[in-house]
């Protein structure tokens, strides 16, 4: 318990250190360079991670609890999405990838076979389109696979990327949705602006709203998707791939 704090001191300290002298973008492009150094005390046979598939020591415990490779950056919930990517073989011809994390971009931008779109609007990702989620400047019935992760939540106008979600996504094709859920109805308040108000009434400075589960789902519904959920409760693997559960994804078709 002791190495593990202190290995985590370590890396606030060094992060917080690269990124008061090197631009954010240079850090991200060359992200798995500086994490070599970092990661070689992290080296194990008690956990692995499932995108790098490096066998660790132990993740680094973020503040907010989530599970980090110290190798490739994932957390927990991109380790997950990963590989129910490759168990239901849903990588394939056209992806729509919005605000990709970094560990599952450097792994579709290697797959030749495919064509990957990865889009982020505001900059904070390393991407190479800028779509905006209400109005996609693209064909429609283009895209086999879209992944749509903890986006929803930052968008005003959350029905109107539905419906363009839906325009785009070919028929059978599959969108992998996640947010942050709430019990009970969806919780929202467009007079609710400035980034102070927004952490504390939604959870962070740039989210406009929290769904349910239901909610969500009925959103999606009204345009027009098939919606299925998957919940992963406690299992056996949890501890070794570093998953927390429990964790909802919904799956939307066309």
């Amino acid at each position: 318990m002791k190495w593990c704090k202190e290995k985590v001191n370590m890396y606030y300290f060094i992060k917080k250190n690269i990124k008061a002298v090197i631009p954010e973008k240079f850090l991200f492009k060359n992200e798995l360079f500086f994490r070599r150094f970092h990661g070689f005390f992290y080296i194990g046979n008690k956990h692995q991670c499932s995108i790098c598939n490096k066998k660790l020591r132990a993740f680094i415990t973020l503040e907010n609890k989530d599970l980090m490779c110290p190798i490739c950056g994932s957390l927990s919930r991109t380790r997950r999405l990963w590989s129910l990517l490759n168990s239901n073989k849903s990588i394939k011809n056209n992806i729509l990838h919005f605000s990709p994390p970094r560990s599952i971009y450097r792994q579709l931008k290697k797959i030749q076979e495919i064509n990957y779109y990865s889009t982020d609007f505001t900059d904070a990702f390393l991407a190479d389109y800028k779509f905006d989620i209400t109005n996609i400047n693209q064909s429609d019935e283009k895209f086999d696979l879209i992944i749509c992760y903890h986006i929803l939540e930052h968008i005003i106008e959350d029905i109107k990327a539905m419906s363009e979600l839906y325009r785009v996504l070919k028929p059978n094709g599959v969108i992998y949705i996640q947010t942050p859920f709430k019990e009970g109805g969806i919780y929202e308040d467009y007079s609710i602006t400035s980034p102070e108000e927004r952490e504390q009434h939604f959870g962070q400075d740039d989210h406009v709203r929290i769904y349910s589960l239901d909610g969500l789902k009925n959103r999606l519904d009204n345009c027009d998707f098939n919606v299925s959920t998957i919940t992963f409760g406690n299992q056996d693997d949890d501890f070794y791939l570093g998953y927390l559960s429990p964790e909802t994804i919904l799956i939307a078709t066309k």
